[in-house]
């Protein structure tokens, strides 16, 4: 059926290809793709939309999501000789001039290939919320779900492997948007535990009688799909053939760790974290073009000095092996490494030895995938308690994400209630952060 649609419209004569990523966006996507090609004034880019167009620096994004809230502070923009310091020292990197946490030793020598941004800001001072909107762009709201980045991706520019999911999720947050108002099929496959890979995935029946149940269930379902010819009906659909397909993959070794050297699983350290470090290095190495991995525990509002170096040790063994391993295999250029953060802590040490909610200035990094290495994006004042240079809003890192895959920005796709949305909500990208 797809085929036939493509073939009928490719060979129309009348359509550009723009057009034809419109329209099987509509048709098999259940939403409307909405660009310049199209007439209707209601159709054009939202006003003040960024311009800016580039060939993508980014094949890939591993996205490393640190859930609680990391501190800045003990982190990526330790401070001196102020009370806000506490006990955490910064230490010299492999980029000159560029200065990170103490507890962070092994990513120190990996700063040649990184930006810090130090200057995000954020107007979301709870988890759930913060959350959302760093992984959405947009406020969290009851009347809708948006989408995630690797949800766009998938829409935009598809996978490159087409019988793995391209969009997979390592870890156990179960406040992830998701897909969003996408259809089902564009949301990330979660895999809880690293280590014991996807189970039941192999097919015990013989081929015959799998193909014969297959056939029973299609001719079950197939008034029901008559009846009730809706999106949702043909993504649930939809699902179980890319479920067929990802069962018969070659690739399913991707998720067998047991494959890889002892020495190396060692260095990603044998959290699952770490292993699920290795998990996205092997997993976009076989065409899979956004892997998130989340570390929790950051809500440090006690023991601030005691949670953070065990929750950077962590941290810093699974990034920096994660990152010396891409730039062995020659994937570093083409992958970029995203660690983020839904908001940062308080420069002011409370009763407890911790450190509270604080969405007004906090950090992220970002590698590889054409971002300049050694780059230091923005500034905080001396305590790390207002921007002062350089502030980027949520929008506008996820924006820069954007950028760097290439993604069009300016787009508009509108949700099955009508409303139109784009990929960061208004966010405008810095390309200054790239080389």
């Amino acid at each position: 059926m797809k085929q036939e649609l493509a073939s009928k419209l490719l060979h129309s004569g009348e359509i550009s290809r723009r057009d034809f990523a419109a329209k099987t966006a509509s048709s098999l996507l259940g939403v409307g793709l909405l660009g310049h090609s199209l007439t209707s004034k209601s159709f054009a880019a939202f006003e003040g939309s960024s311009k800016l167009k580039q060939a993508a620096t980014a094949k890939n994004v591993i996205y490393l999501y640190m859930s609680g809230g990391q501190t800045h502070l003990d982190t990526w923009d330790v401070k001196e000789g102020v009370e806000t310091a506490g006990p955490t020292r910064p230490v010299k990197t492999s980029a000159d001039g560029v200065r990170i946490s103490e507890y962070l030793p092994l990513t120190a020598r990996q700063m040649h290939h990184g930006t810090i941004i130090n200057s995000l800001s954020s107007t979301q001072g709870a988890h759930e919320q913060g959350n959302y909107m760093m992984h959405t762009s947009y406020e969290l709201r009851g009347t809708i779900r948006h989408p995630a980045m690797g949800a766009w991706l998938n829409v935009f520019q598809g996978g490159g492997n087409s019988t793995l999911p391209n969009f997979v999720f390592v870890g156990n947050d179960s406040r992830h948007p998701g897909a969003g108002f996408f259809p089902a099929a564009q949301a990330p496959l979660f895999v809880s535990n690293p280590e014991n890979g996807l189970k039941n995935i192999r097919n015990s029946a013989p081929e015959d009688k799998f193909k014969a149940r297959m056939k029973l269930v299609g001719e079950l379902d197939k008034d029901f799909r008559a009846t009730f010819p809706h999106r949702n009906v043909k993504a649930y659909a939809d699902m179980y053939d890319d479920a067929i397909a990802m069962m018969k993959s070659e690739d399913l070794k991707a998720f067998d760790l047991a494959s890889e050297a002892p020495d190396l699983r060692a260095a990603y350290g044998r959290e699952a974290f770490g292993q699920g470090c290795l998990l996205a290095r092997r997993l976009v190495e076989r065409g899979v073009r956004f892997v998130e991995v989340s570390l929790g525990g950051w809500d440090t509002h006690n023991a601030n000095f005691v949670s953070v170096p065990d929750r950077c040790e962590t941290l810093d063994k699974g990034l920096s092996a994660l990152l010396n391993d891409l730039h062995l295999r020659g994937m570093l250029q083409d992958t970029l490494v995203v660690v983020t953060t839904e908001f940062g802590r308080t420069p002011d040490i409370n009763q407890n030895a911790g450190r509270d909610h604080y969405p007004k200035a906090f950090s992220a990094v970002m590698f590889g995938g054409g971002v300049k290495g050694g780059f230091v994006h923005g500034k905080t004042d001396k305590e790390g308690r207002e921007v002062i240079e350089d502030k980027m809003k949520i929008q506008d890192f996820n924006a820069s994400i954007a950028y760097a895959l290439g993604l069009p920005l300016d787009q508009v796709i509108y949700s099955p209630s009508k409303r139109p949305f784009t990929i960061a909500d208004h966010g405008q990208p810095v390309p200054g952060l790239f080389a």
